[in-house]
């Protein structure tokens, strides 16, 4: 009994510290765009330190030195593994604003904080060794694991979003353009109305354009970011059409109308598996309840009656 005390303990206050550091990671933002908008809503000039001092103590002191472990960690870590984690931290949108290293590093940390933790609970309550080396092991291989579970379904769930506010932004820069704006100012127009993931995106393109970039290299960086096949195709799309010289509003309407087309294939596809989906809890749940519900009185008077001897 203190042994499962114990494990349901650690485990709250695992889930507990998950949740209070998501509610309190900062949004994916500018940082030095974010402070030069503070500066300019000033009357007095400040100095760099009322700066620093007026951010969050997450910002100040946690992130920092969690960027300093995961650095420390970039040195035992192959270049390739180091750009693989960047890629992927870039396509979630990097919600907490971690380092690719300290992010490869939290894997070990978490390993070591889940399987050592029950090790420690398993050695207090003087239990089974062996039994508390394979459940530690096992809490260890979850928590290794865990951060690239999150990371994957915050990619997942970033690249639907982007996937379902496509044709929507396609539309109102089909507006813009067919209205005399440039390819440019219907996308600040997007940046402007908007403020989804792929509005964002819009915007961090125009600042790299106004920054000296090319704009067609803008868009393949952002595409690239995102790494969504339909939001890809719409950039070759668009580079081509500049290329070539063809109409930038005829371009972007046939984007548009094929992309309401794949939302709605998407949207058949994934009703015509609910069914299948359903399939699992309704033969592993649901029956067996109402199996019982049904069949219980019966096996309950069929025990008791003369034939019950049968199966004693």
């Amino acid at each position: 009994m203190p042994l499962t005390i114990g494990i349901i303990a650690i485990i709250i206050i695992f889930a507990i510290i998950l949740v209070v550091a998501g509610m309190r990671a900062p949004q994916a933002s500018d940082p030095i765009s974010d402070r030069l908008a503070e500066y300019s809503t000033r009357d007095e000039p400040v100095t760099l330190e009322e700066i620093e001092l007026s951010q969050r103590f997450y910002e100040r002191v946690i992130l920092p030195v969690f960027n300093s472990v995961g650095q420390l960690a970039s040195r035992f870590t192959p270049q390739a593994t180091l750009e693989s984690a960047r890629k992927r931290l870039e396509t979630a949108g990097n919600p907490m604003q971690m380092d690719p290293a300290f992010f490869l590093s939290l894997r070990f940390v978490l390993a070591g904080v889940f399987g050592g933790g029950l090790f420690l609970v398993f050695t207090i309550s003087g239990r089974n060794f062996l039994q508390g080396l394979g459940l530690s092991t096992l809490f260890m291989v979850l928590g290794f694991m865990f951060p690239d579970l999150w990371l994957r379904s915050r990619v997942s769930a970033r690249q639907k979003e982007v996937f379902r506010a496509l044709p929507d932004a396609l539309d109102l820069l089909t507006i813009c353009v067919e209205a005399g704006l440039g390819f440019d100012a219907a996308m600040g127009k997007v940046n402007e109305k908007w403020e989804d993931d792929l509005a964002l995106e819009f915007g961090r393109v125009l600042q790299e354009i106004r920054l000296g970039k090319l704009r067609r290299e803008a868009l393949r960086d952002m595409a690239e970011r995102l790494d969504v096949a339909e939001l890809t195709s719409f950039v070759a799309a668009v580079i081509q059409s500049e290329q070539l010289g063809v109409s930038m509003a005829k371009v972007l309407r046939i984007q548009s109308d094929q992309m309401r087309v794949r939302r709605r294939q998407m949207a058949e596809e994934e009703a015509h598996r609910a069914p299948i989906k359903m399939i699992f809890p309704i033969a592993l749940l649901i029956f067996p309840s109402i199996l019982m519900i049904l069949l219980g009185p019966a096996g309950l008077l069929l025990f008791r009656s003369p034939m019950g001897a049968l199966f004693k």
